[in-house]
């Protein structure tokens, strides 16, 4: 029998390899990148029970031989013994999380499928059985036809069998051809390991099985997607009912500091600014805050209670039916909040089609700023009423509308990336597994800091970027002063810029001051609800109008075909120059950014004008 001269470490990220490694070779190590690619490269000298030394490879964590990044694509060579310059290694030990058996035994099947000399190092045992996990080393062995050895790398805990274990490998694998299977696919993997996991375990805690029994609920193929897309519809339910109390209360405020500004200061060009253009303009953004905080208050806790992983983990099925993988998911849930963060967010995805793809899809996603948006045309037009079956009517229809607007910019965006990948970003799915975090309660401390960086953040914009906006617009609308009878806002500077956008979407139902608000809303979307404010403010016949809500005003000045087509539009309409900004920068040129305007706004016309024609035909 020739002598052993190279073994490899393989596993998928975090499963302890590195301690391993450290531990079997000592100082005995050198550290290099592999050629060509900047992908670390760790070697070292370990010592069998024989006193022979092999040279033993930490390669790269993956989850898979399809490789989904350089790191994979460098593991699947090396052990396939296709890069150039490294030795194919004639042991492979597979290292298993011993508290996160089941995921990791997705890739062990893959590994041990290749049929070549392979020991599995069952690692961390002793975290597993800190949390109530008993495993049984002898079941697991026989399920995967290779020996399996405990260890607990860190405190070198194992090794010598280990090193025993690989010594005699080879000689092993020399009886047992019947190691080389067929592959499977990587939902058969799923499957099996599953199955193995559970045959490994002798006993286990009341929490570990609770949390077993969770995700066997949470990630059902079937009930997991229901119950997923059931607690976004009650999160969508509690946007209004639970901030309506508080949004009224700060829209009482609006009015009050208005009230008092015109029955304290003369009238005058000061006093317009501050009601007309401050108050009614940015107080009409700034009411909306509770909405905000309730949305993020869920958002946080799915991501604290370990929640949101999963729902990337569901989501993965879906991704795949339109091109995306699950890695996607996370970015795009991200662009509930901004788009942007969840443009860079895609930073993670290493497929480039792939990124493209979301970066181009991103701004879709229903991001915080439409919020506004969306919750004034539905309180102007939507009646605040409850509906369900008979006697069951316990569904509030605003929230039914809100989250029928979320679904649609979901739907949206699923619809753009399916044309999209098999058009100018045309390429197949990439692979998804990721690492499930353990289920665990949030704290609120850490909600109420996020909470609070999150409102912060709304209150900044409100005081920066809309302030100004709305002040320069309110500006614009009220010079030159009209004559008696004429509207202010025919007369002025904004009414005459205006006219040329006016024609243009006159055909989709828009009127003249929804035309004035789209383009100050280029800068932020909620600056759309802010113009129609000052707009109407600057325009009211008398101070009595002008005090009245937005809402109000919009539900005697608008049909309702207009408010949906409105809705429609925002769905759509890319309107944030800071997307824009960043989405050139991520794709390094005007081109994609470009790219991403024109298919947005034809999409947001195209869909305004289907929606106010089809309400006008069926006389809404």
């Amino acid at each position: 029998m020739s002598r052993l001269r190279t073994a490899a470490l393989v596993g998928n990220p975090n499963a302890g390899k590195s301690a391993l490694f450290n531990a079997l070779t000592g100082a005995r190590q050198k550290i290099a990148n592999y050629p060509g690619v900047t992908v670390e490269r760790k070697a070292g000298r370990m010592i069998l029970p024989s006193g022979e030394p092999v040279e033993l490879v930490d390669l790269p964590g993956a989850y898979s031989f399809d490789p989904s990044s350089p790191d994979e694509e460098v593991t699947r060579k090396v052990v396939h013994g296709e890069f150039a310059g490294e030795a194919t290694p004639e042991v492979l030990i597979v290292v298993l999380d011993a508290a996160n058996l089941e995921q990791h035994l997705v890739f062990a099947q893959e590994v041990i499928a290749l049929g070549r000399p392979t020991v599995v190092a069952l690692n961390m045992i002793d975290l597993a059985e800190r949390d109530g996990l008993v495993l049984d080393p002898a079941a697991l062995s026989e399920a995967l036809g290779v020996p399996v050895v405990p260890t607990v790398a860190v405190r070198r805990r194992g090794l010598e069998e280990l090193t025993a274990a690989i010594a005699s490998a080879e000689e092993r694998a020399l009886v047992n051809e019947a190691l080389h299977q067929p592959r499977r696919t990587l939902a058969e993997r799923r499957f099996t390991a599953a199955s193995i996991a559970r045959g490994a375990i002798l006993s286990e805690s009341a929490q570990h099985r609770l949390h077993a029994g969770l995700d066997r609920v949470l990630l059902h193929p079937w009930f997991g997607p229901l119950i997923l897309f059931g607690f976004l519809f009650v999160m969508f339910q509690a946007v209004f009912a639970w901030a309506t109390p508080f949004a009224d209360a700060l829209e009482s405020l609006a009015g009050m500091m208005a009230d008092t500004i015109n029955d304290t200061m003369g009238a005058g060009f000061l006093r317009d600014l501050i009601t007309q253009g401050v108050i009614a303009g940015v107080g009409s953004v700034v009411v909306f805050l509770p909405q905000i905080v309730i949305l993020f208050a869920f958002i946080l806790a799915m991501e604290a209670s370990g929640y949101m992983a999963r729902a990337a983990f569901l989501m993965d099925r879906m991704m795949q039916g339109v091109g995306l993988s699950g890695r996607s998911f996370i970015p795009l849930l991200s662009s509930f909040a901004c788009a942007i963060p969840g443009i860079m967010a895609t930073r993670s995805i290493a497929d480039p089609k792939d990124r493209l793809t979301t970066i181009l899809i991103a701004p879709l996603m229903t991001c915080s700023a439409r919020l506004p948006v969306y919750a004034v045309i539905i309180a102007a037009f939507i009646p605040h009423t409850t509906v369900g079956p008979k006697g069951f009517e316990v569904i509030g229809l605003q929230g039914l509308v809100l989250f029928g607007l979320y679904v649609a910019g979901i739907i949206g965006a699923m619809g753009a990336a399916l044309v999209l990948r098999r058009t100018v970003t045309k390429g197949g799915a990439s692979g998804f597994i990721m690492e499930l975090p353990r289920y665990q309660m949030p704290l609120l401390k850490d909600l109420a800091i996020g909470l609070w960086q999150r409102a912060w953040i709304f209150l900044r914009r409100a005081g920066t970027i809309i302030f100004t906006v709305t002040v320069a617009l309110w500006v614009l609308l009220s010079f030159p002063r009209a004559a008696p009878g004429e509207s202010q806002v025919e007369a002025s500077i904004a009414g005459q810029l205006s006219k040329g956008l006016a024609v243009v979407v006159e055909p989709i139902g828009f009127n003249r001051e929804i035309a004035l608000a789209l383009i100050p809303a280029m800068a932020a979307r909620e600056v759309a609800v802010s113009s129609l404010a000052t707009t109407y403010a600057v325009d009211a016949p008398d101070e009595d109008a002008a005090a009245q809500g937005l809402a109000t005003q919009l539900s005697s000045k608008w049909s309702l075909p207009t408010a949906l087509a409105f809705l429609a539009w925002f769905v759509f309409a890319p309107q944030c120059l800071s997307t824009i900004a960043v989405t050139r920068r991520e794709t390094n040129g005007w081109k994609w950014p470009l790219f991403m305007l024109a298919y947005l706004f034809a999409l947001a016309y195209v869909f305004a004008g289907l929606t106010f024609w089809i309400a006008t035909a069926l006389g809404l």
